[in-house]
This record gives C-alpha cells, sequence and structure tokens, in this order.
C-alpha cells in the first residue's frame, strides 16, 4: 500500500509537472513566432543561409528542452566539428531529440518528416529556418529532400539526417537508410555522427506524456568520403551504426537509468 501510494504521489508530481512544462513550451512558441517572423524579413536580404534566423530557432528549442524541470539534457563533444560543410547524423529515440541536438552550437538544416511542417506555429518556424521536408516512403519526395539538402552543402551549410528515418521502439537502432550517405559521397563532404542516449525516457513513443530524464547526445569525431564512391555507401552506413550503437552503450553506462517515475496512467491503474 505504502508502494502504491508512493508511485501514484510520483506519477502526480510528474503529471503537474508535464503540465507546467507543456504550457511553458507553448508560452515560447507563440512568443518567438512573432519575432521570428520579424528577424527572418529583416535578415533574408543579406543572410542567404540563413543563419541568424535557424540558430536563433535551435537556441528556442534548446530554452523548451532547459526549462522543462523533468529533464537533464546535455550536448558535448562540439570540438569535433568539421571546417566546412558536412552531413550530421543521429540515431532517432524521441520526439525530445529536436530539443537535445540542437544545443551543439552551431546551424544545420534538418532533413524531418513532412507532416511537422503543416503543423501550426512550428511548420512555420521550420520553413523560414529553411528545413527539408520529406514525405516517407515517397520516393520523389527523398529525392527532392536530397536535392535541397544538396544545394545547403554547395552554399557551405551542414545538413543533419536521422538515417533511420523514424524513431526506434527499442534500444536497438532501426536499419540505416542510404541517402545521407549518398549524398556525402557525391558531395565530398565528411559524415557527423552524433550518437542520443536517453531521450526515449523522456518523451516515450505513443504516449502523452513527459517523464524524468537525462539525455546525452555526444559528437563523435567525423569520417571523411573523400575517395569514397557511391558503392561504398552501404559500407559507410553500417560503420555509422556501429560507432552510434557502441558510443549509446558507453552513454547507458555513463547516465544510468534514464527512465523517470511511470507515467500518470501507469500508476493509476
Amino acid at each position: 500500500m505504502a508502494m502504491a501510494k508512493r508511485a501514484h504521489g510520483a506519477a502526480m508530481r510528474n503529471a503537474v509537472l508535464a503540465l507546467y512544462g507543456y504550457l511553458l513550451f507553448f508560452a515560447i512558441v507563440l512568443a518567438w513566432l512573432p519575432l521570428m517572423a520579424a528577424g527572418f524579413l529583416a535578415t533574408l536580404p543579406f543572410d542567404r543561409n540563413r543563419v541568424i534566423i535557424g540558430r536563433g530557432l535551435r537556441i528556442v528549442a534548446s530554452l523548451v528542452g532547459a526549462v522543462c524541470p523533468l529533464w537533464d539534457l546535455r550536448a558535448e563533444g562540439a570540438e569535433h566539428r568539421p571546417h566546412g560543410p558536412f552531413v550530421a547524423i543521429a540515431n532517432h529515440e524521441s520526439i525530445l531529440d529536436v530539443l537535445l541536438i540542437p544545443r551543439v552550437p552551431w546551424e544545420m538544416k534538418w532533413v524531418a518528416k513532412a507532416s511537422l511542417f503543416k503543423v501550426p506555429f512550428i511548420g512555420w518556424m521550420l520553413r523560414m529556418s529553411g528545413d527539408i521536408p520529406v514525405v516517407r516512403g515517397d520516393s520523389d519526395s527523398h529525392s527532392e529532400a536530397l536535392a535541397k539538402a544538396r544545394r545547403w552543402l554547395d552554399r557551405g551549410m551542414p545538413v543533419m539526417f536521422f538515417p533511420e528515418g523514424t524513431r526506434s521502439h527499442t534500444d536497438e537502432l532501426r536499419p540505416f537508410k542510404l541517402g545521407a550517405f549518398r549524398l556525402a559521397i557525391a558531395a565530398g563532404v565528411p559524415v557527423l555522427p552524433i550518437a542520443v542516449y536517453g531521450t526515449r525516457g523522456g518523451m516515450p513513443v505513443g504516449s502523452p506524456w513527459v517523464r524524468r530524464t537525462k539525455a546525452l547526445a555526444r559528437v563523435l569525431p567525423a569520417e571523411p568520403t573523400a575517395g569514397m564512391t557511391q558503392d561504398d555507401a552501404p559500407q559507410l552506413a553500417a560503420r555509422m551504426r556501429e560507432r552510434l550503437t557502441a558510443e549509446r552503450a558507453a552513454i547507458a553506462a555513463e547516465l544510468g537509468s534514464c527512465t523517470g517515475e511511470p507515467e500518470p496512467a501507469a500508476a493509476t491503474r
């Protein structure tokens, strides 16, 4: 009985803190949108890569992650950033990844599912930042997204991919799609891997509740693609998947358990 009461109390505290986090999220987004729109119009004539407006959005995303009292989010390894443009890749645990990875201190154009670009406020900000929509399972959309990403690379702007294509529901990474790696080889730019661990504990797939978690995004040394051909893309993807898998295991050992108390629905059954 005592354990059940403690679990219920913890769940209720998490529910209150989660509601507080959601309210802060909407308040920050609503406050930032008009500022971003004004900044977009003001900087568009001279900031052709939308660095200022894009970086502003990433900082706001980081702020949203920081104000939620249930989350302890960190990023490290910024010294591994290559000179010039590159293709960044990360494993995808949770929607919380989009609040964690922007803690790396540079701008990248993100390739993201097209449905996000249709969400009011959020989609408008993604479009102003120059991010790249892609429709899952649509080969024409994938080709168009890769072409847009190549144009950003040619202008010196890094691009960011989740090569699993969607969030993994387990600790095992999903198979990597080859588009990001083929793009890096074609453009002759390095691939920068970012290992993510702990975000699934904070925003589990399929649950509306946020939960207590510690999460870390660790930037690893980049791998050059000079001298590679398109035939090397599968091997490059396999190496990156192995590196991220190994680094996630190392981070897990460092952080320990990243899952907090049960979500409110579980505690009241």
